[in-house]
């Protein structure tokens, strides 16, 4: 079906997908574009709207993507649905957020055998949060293990949803499909803007088009966009001729016209990535609106790392790169920075290490650039003294310890979705991640037995009870250090929770903590890309694990090289890497004892004299080290 006319906004629908990762989205969305036609059968394959190679070997959705259907409705009217498909991994709840304020309605897709998830209770609030009508959905009812009733049983009592209004589909079957496209038409209501009022349109995604400049993904708040038009970025005030407008279709599609509600991509021929960033608002050049659109609230980066050309002659190409894909990211964050050891590169903050190792590949395969990423690190604000407030994101820069009065550490609200005979474990790993309990609730479900349901519990404090009859589910929250994420826990969940368990957090806010900068000295001098900000507690078992692994990466030299591990001034741990000796008495057979002698003094003056001028070179496999001595401890 070809249809690229203008729509009037009372049969526009705007809708995305969300859910916990794996529930089904795009392989519903898949079905969406078989059932309205979208794309032809024999062009169609898995996961369509995932375009990235990276997306299809992992089997998960990174970016939001968009596209137009027309759907023919029961009533006989064919609407025009814009449909966001969005990621369910928790590091990419911003794309989530920003397809939430696109959109009138949501799909809340649940997995019919494992039920409601952590990111399915954070999409939804978050979703209720924008005023979205929410369309209940249980996938997968064809499995031989799926549990479609007690799902929306589950559904029901997490969200206050009715009996009527869950809808179960087959997204790999097709089964159900149709039923969700006539919902849509029938409970989301139409987009919200005056047709007639000068053009607002809000940047929600972009890319960078080598011939086409920026192109910006849009919603129309109000009025009309012609390719014929002068834009304005309304944040800048720059203009330009617009290249092509167009719909997703779901490969870009031109049109002459977006309308009131339409989502489409507007080609601006801008080549500067700064001057059209995500959540400006556009407006037409000859006929300026007044007001903007609320943008969207810029996420705080929760783990830093470091990024480093391999060679220092590709710091131009890094550079470049993490432009461009911060273009296409808003989330990615970056700085210029230096180091004695690694040379020059940036500090990139990012939402999470799914976040970090996703940009990590995009990097590498898209640009084709070898890097060396340091060990990541979390934010601290520093209150000094003074009553001054700073916020390191790199050990190097913490103030000295004299200047300090309190060292404020991130801390993290998570939400845990577990089977119960898992609390047990949960709790002790917990426990020794500096994790504090806030409390528990047992997810109500049908009673195999009895077909009721039994009361919802909630705790504040104190140890679990038994589970209620038939209900095998509970949901756990606690406060945690943003740090102790980064130390493989989410592995060690997985692991102890034999993979049922699922995670969500949020930021909750910086906590006073007794923290400490421990500083690992190399031949006595402090190599600042190794140094760490630890609790006090872990400082002296981390600082020990530490030189041990240092001291096997560091290869021998022609003199004795200590590594040390110290807070201040004070030494916590020490490793020596052994001296290579060469033997000097090999060519003495026999003779006067004294030219031995003479000999081994004059190769002990040597190697104190090396000692003082030589340098050891730090190997990358030290920085590496770092990556793994979480999970070793």
């Amino acid at each position: 079906m070809n249809m690229v006319t203008a729509f009037t906004p009372a049969v526009i629908r705007n809708f995305c997908i969300i859910a916990h990762i794996d529930h089904g989205k795009s392989t519903l969305a898949d079905r969406f574009l078989e059932i309205t036609g979208t794309v032809r059968l024999q062009e169609m394959k898995a996961q369509h709207m995932d375009q990235m190679d990276l997306e299809r070997e992992r089997g998960i959705t990174i970016k939001g993507k968009a596209v137009t259907m027309y759907h023919q409705a029961p009533d006989g009217v064919t609407y025009q649905l814009n449909l966001i498909d969005t990621p369910g991994h928790v590091d990419f709840s911003y794309e989530v957020s920003r397809a939430l304020a696109s959109c009138q309605g949501a799909l809340l897709v649940v997995d019919a055998s494992q039920g409601i998830e952590a990111q399915t209770i954070a999409h939804a609030l978050v979703a209720l949060q924008h005023d979205l009508v929410l369309i209940p959905v249980v996938n997968k009812v064809d499995l031989p293990q799926a549990e479609p009733q007690r799902v929306s049983s589950e559904m029901q009592q997490m969200f206050g949803f009715r009996e009527e209004e869950v809808l179960f589909v087959s997204a790999k079957a097709g089964t159900g499909a149709r039923e969700i496209l006539d919902a849509v038409v029938s409970r989301v209501s139409p987009p919200r803007g005056d047709p007639e009022a000068p053009l607002r349109a809000l940047v929600f995604d972009s890319v960078y088009n080598s011939y086409k400049g920026i192109i910006a993904y849009v919603r129309v708040e109000d009025g009309q966009v012609s390719e014929s038009d002068k834009i304005q970025v309304m944040s800048s005030g720059k203009t330009a001729e617009i290249v092509e407008v167009g719909v997703f279709s779901p490969a870009p599609k031109p049109t002459k016209v977006l309308t009131t509600g339409q989502v489409g991509y507007i080609a601006t021929g801008f080549k500067e990535v700064r001057e059209c960033s995500v959540g400006d608002t556009l407006t037409n050049g000859a006929h300026p609106a007044k007001e903007p659109l609320a943008g969207y609230q810029p996420l705080k980066s929760m783990v830093f790392a470091g990024l480093y050309p391999s060679e220092g002659e590709n710091y131009g190409n890094l550079r470049t790169a993490l432009e461009k894909l911060q273009l296409n990211d808003a989330s990615l964050t970056m700085e210029p920075e230096s180091s004695n050891a690694l040379g020059f590169g940036f500090r990139c903050g990012f939402l999470g290490l799914m976040h970090l190792d996703i940009v990590q590949e995009r990097l590498e395969r898209e640009y084709d650039l070898d890097m060396v990423i340091t060990a990541p690190s979390v934010a601290y604000q520093v209150v000094l003294h003074n009553g001054e407030t700073v916020r390191i994101d790199n050990p190097s820069k913490l103030p000295s310890l004299s200047d300090i009065a309190e060292i404020q550490e991130p801390v993290l609200n998570l939400t845990i979705v577990t089977p119960n005979r898992h609390i047990g474990p949960i709790m002790e790993l917990m426990h020794a991640r500096r994790a504090e309990f806030k409390r528990m609730e047992y997810i109500q479900g049908l009673s195999p037995k009895s077909g009721q349901s039994a009361p919802v519990l909630n705790l504040i404090a104190g140890s679990p009870p038994q589970a209620p009859e038939g209900q095998t589910r509970v949901l756990m929250e606690y406060s945690m250090p943003l740090a102790e994420m980064l130390a493989d826990f989410y592995n060690q969940l997985k692991s102890r929770t034999q993979g049922y368990a699922s995670l969500d957090y949020t930021f909750e806010g910086y906590h006073a903590a007794p923290l400490v900068k421990v500083d690992i000295l190399v031949n006595h001098f402090p190599v600042e890309a190794l140094s760490m900000i630890l609790h006090k507690d872990r400082a002296v078992n981390m600082g020990r694990l530490l030189v041990e692994k240092l001291r096997s990466s560091i290869p021998r030299q022609m003199f004795e090289v200590p590594i040390q591990a110290a807070i201040g001034s004070r030494v916590i741990a020490r490793e020596t890497v052994r001296a290579m000796r060469k033997d000097v008495l090999a060519k003495c057979y026999g003779g006067d004892i004294s030219r031995k002698r003479k000999l081994l003094e004059k190769q002990k003056e040597g190697k104190k004299r090396m000692k003082k001028v030589g340098q050891v070179e730090v190997p990358q496999e030290a920085f590496l080290s770092l990556l793994k001595i979480g999970s070793e401890e």
